[in-house]
């Protein structure tokens, strides 16, 4: 099969087609044809920083961990897919487990589900990762019905789908972010746009909870904005966070007697640990965005397989709205 790999890690590392042997389908594998992949921050932190990460694949590497395709082996035993089941995952990129930037995945069938069918290969592909992210962070920090929701970075590909599973849940839901395109993305999926460049965590605190504070607080920004979100909770408030690779004071977290959630939604592919857990959220996600209640934002620009390494670009950019999709 096709691939595209990197011979080397940094920052300047270019891409290469290659041809590879198709993998072999274990017992708990399903082989699926892959029909798009979407690149996340991860993917581009694997091939600028390589081996400094402790998950990186050994060169040749193969990444790319967001997939979806169409089933065309089973392993033994599987029952709970098809051969020609449209399916979605995020299951390879790291360490020994080949990535999806290539013409097939061997990919453990606890960590996919059936493929929303109202949605493309190209919008499925854009959901597993972010989307899982979402949803734990969300669940963690015990979303419900007529809890005030305060998302940091609700336009990114965390935050826009966390936006729209607060609502779905019946949140009241606030997002941060800058400029009128992000303000158009928060405010079309239903939530209220706050610009931090023009408002301050206590003027719009005040504004919007009356100065009590936000129950849930959903940081996809993370570093020291961390200390914005502490700022912002309520007392005895949920903080979940996606980036926390930072020294922090938490003295603010003591006062307010805040519970913090950190996401690393990487742990069952790494660890393989509770995989099922990753194909039931997927699951669940797939009702949500059949009934119409959730849908991923992808960038307009478009990219084949052989301009993965433009596809990388536009990302680190900052340039992209919305997801960023490669089509095989």
């Amino acid at each position: 099969m096709k691939a595209m790999v990197l011979n080397e890690y940094g920052e300047n590392a270019k891409f290469a087609p290659k041809e590879v042997e198709k993998p072999i389908v274990k017992s708990d594998q399903v082989l699926v044809k892959i029909s798009a992949s979407s690149i996340n921050t991860v993917d581009t932190m694997i091939r600028n920083m390589g081996k400094d990460l402790p998950f990186s694949p050994d060169n040749p590497a193969i990444l790319g961990m967001d997939f979806a395709g169409t089933i065309e082996k089973l392993g033994e035993g599987i029952t709970e897919f098809s051969i020609g089941d449209e399916v979605y995952g995020c299951a390879g990129g790291l360490a020994d487990l080949q990535g999806t930037l290539a013409e097939y995945i061997a990919a453990d069938s606890k960590l996919i589900a059936h493929k929303p069918k109202n949605l493309t290969m190209r919008e499925a592909a854009a959901l597993p990762l972010v989307g899982i992210t979402a949803y734990e962070g969300l669940m963690r920090a015990g979303i419900k019905n007529g809890l005030n929701v305060l998302v940091h970075g609700g336009a990114g590909g965390v935050g826009h789908l966390a936006v729209q599973m607060a609502k779905y849940f019946g949140a009241n839901v606030f997002a941060t972010g800058t400029g009128e395109i992000q303000g158009e993305v928060v405010n079309n999926f239903g939530a209220t746009f706050i610009d931090f460049t023009k408002e301050g965590v206590e003027a719009y605190t005040k504004k919007y909870t009356n100065g009590s504070g936000f129950d849930i607080v959903f940081d996809t920004v993370g570093g020291k904005n961390l200390l914005n979100s502490f700022e912002a909770a309520a007392l005895n408030g949920q903080v979940s966070t996606t980036v926390s690779l930072l020294e922090l004071d938490l003295n603010p977290v003591h006062f307010k007697g805040l519970s913090l959630h950190v996401v690393f939604m990487l742990i069952p592919m790494l660890h393989n640990l509770q995989r099922e857990k990753h194909g039931e959220i997927l699951s669940e996600i797939s009702k949500i965005v059949e009934a119409g209640d959730l849908k991923p934002f992808l960038d307009e620009q478009q990219f084949s397989l052989d301009s993965v390494g433009e596809a990388y670009s536009r990302l680190e950019s900052g340039k992209a709205i919305g997801k960023v999709v490669v089509e095989n």
